[in-house]
C-alpha cells in the first residue's frame, strides 16, 4: 500500500457514523464468578429472520497468533421470544454459529460462559473482550455498534477505559452492574477490564489533556496503594511521552494494573489502556522494579506505535482475519526501544540500569546462532508460529527476536540520524512526523508501509535508508547490530561478575535472572534444579553433547547447586581438566566432559573514551522531571 493510501482509515472511519442508527447489540459481561474460574455473558444480537452467522474472535490485535478462545467458550444458548433455538458450529470456521431466526424475531438472545485459568485470583479478574464477545460474522468489527455493560462482585472496582453512563464513581466503588456509553466491537475488544476487592484509581499528570489514570487491584490490600515514588515516575512518564510523540491519539488513557504472584504475568497494549500484570511486589521498591521498569512505557507507547499507527498488513477489518507480521520489528521493536528510552527518561529505571539492561539484551542477540540462518523479518513474518515455542534450541530456532532486534535497529537508526547531523536532529523529529500525523485524535488505527517508513526518515535525513533497512532486516547477520550502541560511546564487554542490575534482579528474584547464568561461558541454561532448558548452538555444552531436558546430578562428584557449577567455572579457568559431570535423562544416568577454560562470563556497556556519548543524551529526560516525594 502506498503510503498516501494510509490516510484512508480515516475517510472510512468519518463515514461511520450512518451506522449509528443501527440497534446496538447489548452485551452484560458477568465476571462475579471470576473466583471459580468461569465467567458468563448474556447478549442480545438485532437480526431478521432466516439464518444468522455469529462468531467470536479469533486474531486478538496485540498477541500476533491467532488466540481467540473458541475452545473455552461454553454454555451457548441462544432463545427468542422465550425459545430456545438450535446451533450448528460451521464446519470450516470453528468461531461461527450459525442459528435459524424464525418470523417476526428481530433480537436473539444468547448466553455464553467462558472457562478462565489466567488473569484471574481470588481477589481480582481481568476481562479481555474476546473471552466473551459475539456478533454477526464477515462484516467490519467498526461497523458494529455494540452497548456494553460489566457486573463484577459486591464492593469490587473497576477499571477501564469505557466510558460508565451510570454515575461509576472510582473512589467509592460499590460493585455490581456498571453500564458503558455505545461503541463498535473494534473498541470493544480494544477496551479490557480489570476489577478486584483491593481496588485504588490514581490521577496522573492532572495538567495533561487528555486525563491519564492507573488503576490497580492487587490480591493484599497494602499492594494496590502505590508507591508515591512510582505515581511520580509515572507522571513524568505521561509528560515524556508528550514531548517525545508531539501527539495523544486517545480520549482518556487508562493504566490497568494487576499485582499477583497467581494472576499472571501481562502486557498487552490497547488505544485508550493497557493491560498490565507483574508479580505481587513488582513495584513494591526500586530493586523489584527493575525487572518490570520498561513495562508500562512499553504498553504506553503501543498507543501511537501500534494501535493508531498500524503495518498495513497487520490491520485487518475484522478478528477472522489473519494479521501479517512482517512489519512487527517496528510495531514491536521501535516499541521496545521507545519503551525502555522513556522508562529511563521517566526515572523508572536510572540510565546506568537502562545501559545494564541493554547490555543483557545485545549480548542475548549477539549469543544467538539461530541468527546464522534466519533474518530478523522472518522472526516478524513467523510471529504466529514462534510465540509460547518450547525453550529447547530456542537459540537455534530464534524465537520473537524482532522486540530486542528492532530494539537495536532503531538505536542504530537513532545514533546515525545524531552522529549525520552533529546531534541536534534524533529519532524524536522521525517520530514527531511519523506517529504525529493527523494531530490530536481520538482512537483511529492509521496503517503504513515501508516506503512510508523511508520517506519519513528522509525528511529528518535524506540517507538510503531503505538499504538501511534491508541489511539489518532482511539480510541474514550473523551478529547482533552493535553500531548503535558502539556509535552510543559505549562497547559490550564482558567481565567475570553480573553488572549491578543484573545482581539487584536475582538478589530480588527478578523475572530476568531467573536460574543459572553459564550462557556465555559453558552455554547453558540451567534452573536451580539444575534443569537444562537449552543448550547454545556451538558451545562447549553443545560439543559435550548436553541436551535441553537433562538435569546436572553431579558436578565434579559433588551434588550440583549452583554455587557448585560456579565454583566448577571459576576452578577451570586457565587449565586443562574439564569440568565433570553426572547426568539423568529420562531414566538414563551418563557422565559428560566439558572442556571449557575462560571462567565466568558477563555482559556489560563499557564506555569508550573520547567518543559522543549518544547513549546518555537519548535517556535523558525531554522534560523537567517531577520532585520524587522523599522517603
Amino acid at each position: 500500500m502506498s503510503p498516501r493510501l494510509a490516510a484512508l482509515p480515516l475517510l472510512l472511519l468519518a463515514a461511520t457514523p450512518a451506522f449509528a442508527q443501527k440497534t446496538p447489540i447489548k452485551i452484560t459481561a458477568d465476571l462475579s464468578d471470576g473466583p471459580r474460574k468461569i465467567y458468563h455473558a448474556e447478549i442480545d444480537i438485532p437480526v431478521t429472520p432466516g439464518v444468522v452467522s455469529l462468531t467470536t474472535p479469533e486474531w486478538i490485535p496485540g498477541n500476533h497468533r491467532p488466540t481467540g478462545p473458541a475452545s473455552d467458550i461454553t454454555g451457548v444458548v441462544f432463545t427468542a421470544n422465550g425459545k430456545t433455538l438450535p446451533w450448528r458450529r460451521d464446519d470450516a470456521d470453528l468461531y461461527q454459529f450459525h442459528v435459524t431466526v424464525p418470523e417476526g424475531v428481530t433480537t436473539l438472545h444468547a448466553h455464553l460462559d467462558c472457562i478462565v485459568t489466567s488473569r484471574i485470583s481470588q481477589k481480582l479478574a481481568v476481562l479481555e473482550w474476546e473471552k466473551l464477545l459475539l456478533y454477526p460474522a464477515n462484516i467490519p468489527t467498526k461497523e458494529i455498534p455494540i452497548e456494553p455493560s460489566v457486573t463484577v462482585p459486591k464492593g469490587w472496582g473497576i477499571g477501564t477505559a469505557l466510558a460508565p453512563t451510570d454515575g461509576y464513581d472510582p473512589q467509592h466503588p460499590a460493585g455490581g452492574t456498571t453500564h458503558y456509553a455505545a461503541t463498535n466491537v473494534e473498541q470493544l475488544e480494544d477496551s479490557p477490564v480489570i476489577t478486584g476487592e483491593y481496588f485504588h484509581e490514581f490521577a496522573l499528570a492532572p495538567e495533561v489533556s487528555p486525563k491519564h489514570y492507573i488503576d490497580v487491584v492487587s490480591d493484599a490490600p497494602e499492594d494496590s496503594n502505590l508507591r508515591p515514588e512510582l505515581l511520580s515516575e509515572l507522571n513524568n512518564l505521561v509528560r515524556e511521552t508528550g514531548a517525545a510523540y508531539n501527539s495523544r491519539h486517545y480520549g482518556v488513557y487508562h493504566f490497568l494494573l494487576t499485582l499477583s504472584d497467581v494472576a499472571g504475568g501481562e502486557g498487552l497494549e490497547h488505544g485508550q489502556s493497557s493491560d498490565n500484570g507483574v508479580g505481587e511486589k513488582g513495584f513494591a521498591d526500586d530493586a523489584h522494579q527493575i525487572a518490570e521498569a520498561d513495562l508500562l512505557a512499553h504498553e504506553f507507547t503501543h498507543s501511537w506505535n501500534g494501535k493508531y499507527r498500524r503495518p498495513f498488513n497487520l490491520y485487518q477489518d475484522d478478528f477472522h482475519k489473519m494479521q501479517q507480521g512482517s512489519l512487527l520489528w517496528v510495531y514491536e521493536g521501535m516499541t521496545q526501544y521507545l519503551g525502555n528510552v522513556l522508562a529511563a527518561r521517566a526515572g523508572l529505571k536510572t540510565q546506568e540500569q537502562y545501559r545494564d539492561l541493554l547490555a543483557m539484551s545485545a549480548a542475548s542477540l549477539d549469543y544467538k546462532p539461530g541468527r546464522q540462518w534466519r533474518s530478523t523479518e522472518d522472526t516478524a513474518i513467523s510471529a504466529s508460529i514462534l510465540r509460547g515455542g518450547n525453550p529447547a534450541w530456542s537459540n537455534w530456532r530464534r524465537g520473537q527476536d524482532y522486540y530486542q532486534e528492532g530494539e537495536l535497529f532503531w538505536l542504530d537508526a537513532d545514533t546515525l540520524i545524531r552522529k549525520q547531523t552533529g546531534n541536534k536532529k534524533s529519532l524524536t523529529d522521525f517520530l514527531h512526523i511519523f506517529l504525529a500525523k493527523g494531530g490530536n485524535t481520538g482512537p483511529l488505527i492509521v496503517p503504513y508501509n515501508r516506503d512510508e517508513l523511508v520517506a519519513d526518515l528522509n525528511q529528518v535525513v535524506p540517507y538510503d535508508w531503505a538499504t538501511f533497512i534491508r541489511q539489518r532486516i532482511d539480510n541474514v547477520n550473523p551478529r547482533a547490530n552493535l553500531d548503535g550502541i558502539e556509535r552510543g560511546g559505549y562497547r559490550l564487554v564482558f567481565t567475570d561478575k553480573p553488572n549491578a542490575s543484573e545482581r539487584t534482579m536475582a538478589s530480588v528474584g527478578g523475572r530476568r535472572t531467573a536460574g543459572i547464568n553459564a550462557w556465555y561461558s559453558l552455554g547453558l541454561r540451567v534452573s536451580a534444579e539444575g534443569v537444562i532448558s537449552d543448550v547454545r548452538w556451538g558451545s562447549p555444552a553443545d560439543k559435550a553433547n548436553l541436551a535441553p531436558g537433562q538435569k546436572i546430578l553431579a558436578i565434579n562428584g559433588n551434588i550440583f547447586s549452583s554455587g557448585a557449577l560456579k565454583e566448577a567455572i571459576q576452578q577451570a579457568k586457565g587449565k586443562t581438566d574439564p569440568i565433570h559431570l553426572i547426568l539423568q535423562a529420562d531414566t538414563f544416568v551418563s557422565m559428560s566432559d566439558l572442556d571449557y577454560h575462560d571462567g565466568e562470563r558477563f555482559p556489560v556497556l563499557e564506555r569508550v573514551k573520547g567518543t559522543p556519548a549518544y547513549l546518555d543524551d537519548i535517556t535523558a529526560p525531554l522534560t523537567t522531571p517531577e520532585k520524587k516525594p522523599t522517603k
